[in-house]
């Protein structure tokens, strides 16, 4: 299994390079959207909220809209059994600049973008006795209406709501060829907590479960198994340095601050060249790095079964491959195909399911491949992705005008729902439906230094309440909850893990440490290079 792992770590490192940092967001989609750049003043001072706007041809429910609404106006309605149902005429002149030709009874008025300002189109419909204001825009996405500069009056008390320019247009066709139009305008709030959310607690926490054991099993037995060798080894031997198996990566400062780089470049990248060709791109990537990914949990998975023994432990030869086990050989297909289906029906309803398959499986992987050895790196990577989600969730909004992470996770402009280097599940009980995401990063980044963790009780024989990895796991679980906490108090923007997560878990291990008194030996030697007595002690006696 050891040489298939080999083969599994040369995919791995060119894949994870472009994972690993590419979005590390926990994501539900806005739907109120903050804005400080917009001019407020009393009377004009509205968040722009996404509105449904559900339309009936006659007594026939048809399609369900989605608007936004203005800074100024009253605010909509948040459930639907109480807004009102309002049949809607068309502005005549269309730009609704002048008062309108035809009388108003309280309909809605759909109008036209351009030539007046959005307030006052809405006090021209408003005066006309309209009760409420559909604005259509000129282009396919929905724009954000504001009160002008030098405009003194916005004592504006009917709704005022802009549609994207094809819902506009299907109204507007409707209407025109003389059928009975109604809508709603209602604005519904986001569930505090919805089950989705708890679900993808649940998939982090336990993903960084199984790749902390399964590293600390596998540091372990490779321990056992160097001490075996060194109490029949010459001198000569023992003087030579220990060396760590071929399949475990150790990565150092330097690494983790290029890791940082990279990834910002990557992301960069993917900003600037996001288009359904760039997903589909990706998306192969994906797939490679799952193939692997599963197949090797698969492996270690079925050989712990004696039915699976024979076969994990013979080798063929393979071109191009090396010294492949049967198991591996006999595993790879069904994870071939596999991701191959995921990827031809990755955009029907369930199929978030396979995605979310595939991405544990890298993500187990990577963390049993790629290990911290010792506090020291561990700190200084996950200090580097703290600034890394701050910076390209928050910052990058003053360089490019929108935030650069939250843009690449949403898949804005490429046709697609997003890159799928994410775990995702359907937000059930969710008027606005979406998914709720996490990013591998925030998984596998604090996932190595849990998982160092284990590996350092393990191999200092440490119990669970004495050692340090019960303590970090629940830093990492109590850090990701607040960020779902974070991510519900602002209505579903997209909040970096990393800025909770880092101080949680890595404050926990320095403060732990250094009451301890263990905290030298974990910043600069990190795990013992051999077991220690009691530890040797229970395998001989095994």
């Amino acid at each position: 299994m050891e040489r298939a792992t080999k083969r599994s770590e040369v995919v791995l490192e060119v894949v994870v390079l472009s994972l690993i940092f590419g979005v590390s967001l926990v994501f539900a989609g806005d739907i109120v959207h903050q804005d400080n750049i917009a001019p407020k003043r009393p009377g004009c001072d509205n968040n722009f909220v996404l509105v449904k706007v559900p339309t009936w041809i006659g007594n026939n429910e048809e399609e369900e809209f989605v608007g936004v609404g203005a800074r100024f106006g009253p605010t909509l309605e948040s459930k639907e059994k109480d807004a009102t149902k309002s049949r809607v005429t068309l502005a005549d002149p269309p730009d609704c600049c002048s008062t309108p030709k035809n009388k108003l009874t309280g309909e809605v008025i759909l109008v036209h973008r351009g030539n007046c300002s959005f307030t006052d189109k809405a006090h021209v419909a408003q005066a006309a006795g309209a009760s409420a204001i559909l604005i259509i825009n000129n282009r396919t996405e929905l724009f954000k209406m504001v009160c002008e500069e030098d405009e003194s009056d916005v004592d504006i008390h009917i709704p005022a709501v802009m549609l994207p320019q094809d819902a506009g247009a299907n109204l507007e066709e409707n209407i025109q060829n003389k059928l009975n139009v109604s809508v709603q305008l209602y604005s519904p709030k986001r569930p505090l907590v919805d089950v989705a959310e708890v679900f993808l607690w649940l998939m982090a926490v336990g993903t960084i479960l199984c790749a902390s054991y399964w590293s600390a099993w596998t540091a372990r037995d490779a321990a056992i198994e160097q001490d075996k060798i060194l109490k029949d080894a010459s001198d000569e031997y023992l003087n030579m340095e220990p060396s760590r198996s071929s399949a475990v990566v150790d990565i150092n400062t330097t690494s983790a601050v290029l890791f940082v780089v990279i990834a910002s470049c990557f992301l960069v990248m993917l900003y600037k060249l996001m288009s359904y060709w760039f997903i589909e791109v990706l998306v192969v990537l994906f797939a490679i790095g799952g193939v692997e990914g599963l197949q090797t949990c698969l492996v270690a998975l079925l050989s712990c079964f004696r039915w699976f023994e024979h076969a994990a432990e013979t080798f063929v030869k393979v071109p191009f491959l090396g010294a492949v086990s049967y198991l591996t050989i006999g595993v790879s297909p069904f994870c071939i195909v596999f991701a191959v289906i995921w990827a031809v029906y990755r955009r029907i309803s369930f199929a978030w399911i396979g995605q979310d398959i595939l991405g544990i499986a890298l993500i187990i992987t990577v963390i049993q491949i790629i290990r911290v050895p010792n506090l020291k790196v561990g700190t200084v990577l996950l200090c580097c992705a703290f600034m890394y989600d701050i910076f390209w969730v928050f910052v990058s909004k003053w360089w490019f005008h929108e935030s650069v992470m939250i843009m690449v996770a949403r898949g804005d402009k490429s046709g697609e729902d997003g890159i799928p280097m994410l775990l995702k599940i359907p937000r059930m009980f969710d008027p606005w439906g979406g998914y709720s995401i996490i990013g591998f990063g925030d998984i596998i980044l604090p996932g190595l230094l849990v998982a160092f963790s284990l590996r350092y009780d393990w191999l200092s024989n440490k119990t669970l309440r004495a050692g340090y990895f019960l303590w970090v796991m629940i830093a990492y679980g109590l850090g990701l909850l607040i960020t779902y906490i974070a991510l519900n108090l602002m209505d579903g923007h997209g909040q970096p893990a990393l800025l909770y997560i880092v101080p949680f878990t890595v404050g926990t291990l320095l403060a732990l440490g250094k009451h301890r008194g263990d905290l030298r030996h974990l910043w600069s030697k990190g795990e013992p290079d051999r077991l220690c007595p009691h530890v040797q002690l229970q395998h001989s006696e095994q």
